[in-house]
């Protein structure tokens, strides 16, 4: 049986998530990341009790990371911060194609330049080249106005700080890894994936916006 998640490997592990077989690679690569593994599964449990030397290294490389992606920032670019990677995590387009470290930088990039030209008092609306990244870009950008909306030029400046170190940590992530092109982007689900065993929590339409005072 040919695993279903990459349609070329052997299905040998069950996965109870799926409530089907699939190859030993995927169960790695993807679980907690695109797999909502359960508690008790063994597979996971083996995975933490021994995790394998590339994982390690992986764990090390995603602290590393972050550490200077958060590097000198202040407690509301952190917020910031959270605010756009879980965007990024959750952001599906409607149409097929997902977009790719690339996209995800351009797009970065364009809100980067808006937000840097509003803080020196003129209004200039940067624009991605790719579609992709012009439709991510427009999404996120009303999430982040609404974040920090009466805060002005003090706002915009954070913001642009923190779309520019995203954009960095972006070309970091690539040096590591040149062949995953949403390897950027694996890596927030990764550290951003909550923990199985933590409680689920229900977002309510009246959840506090990001304050900046």
């Amino acid at each position: 049986m040919v695993c279903p998640l990459c349609g070329t490997r052997r299905a040998r592990r069950g996965c109870p998530a799926l409530d089907k077989e699939i190859c030993a690679v995927c169960c790695g690569t993807k679980r907690l990341v695109q797999i909502r593994c359960p508690t008790d599964c063994a597979w996971l449990a083996t995975a933490r009790e021994h995790p394998p030397a590339t994982l390690v290294r992986q764990r090390q490389r995603d602290i590393g990371i972050l550490s200077r992606i958060l590097r000198d920032l202040n407690e509301r670019q952190s917020q910031l911060l959270f605010l756009v990677a879980t965007f990024l995590t959750r952001y599906q387009p409607a149409e097929l194609h997902a977009p790719i470290d690339d996209d995800v930088a351009e797009a970065l990039g364009s809100l980067a330049a808006t937000f840097e030209t509003a803080s020196r008092g003129l209004i200039y609306d940067h624009r991605p080249a790719s579609v992709l990244a012009e439709r991510l870009a427009t999404a996120l950008r009303p999430v982040l106005e609404e974040a920090g909306r009466g805060a002005g030029s003090a706002f915009e400046r954070d913001a642009a700080v923190v779309l520019r170190r995203l954009e960095e940590a972006i070309r970091d992530v690539r040096t590591f890894d040149q062949t995953n092109r949403q390897a950027f982007l694996d890596l927030l689900r990764r550290v951003m994936a909550p923990s199985p065993d933590a409680p689920a929590v229900e977002e309510t339409p009246d959840a506090p916006r990001l304050i900046v005072p």
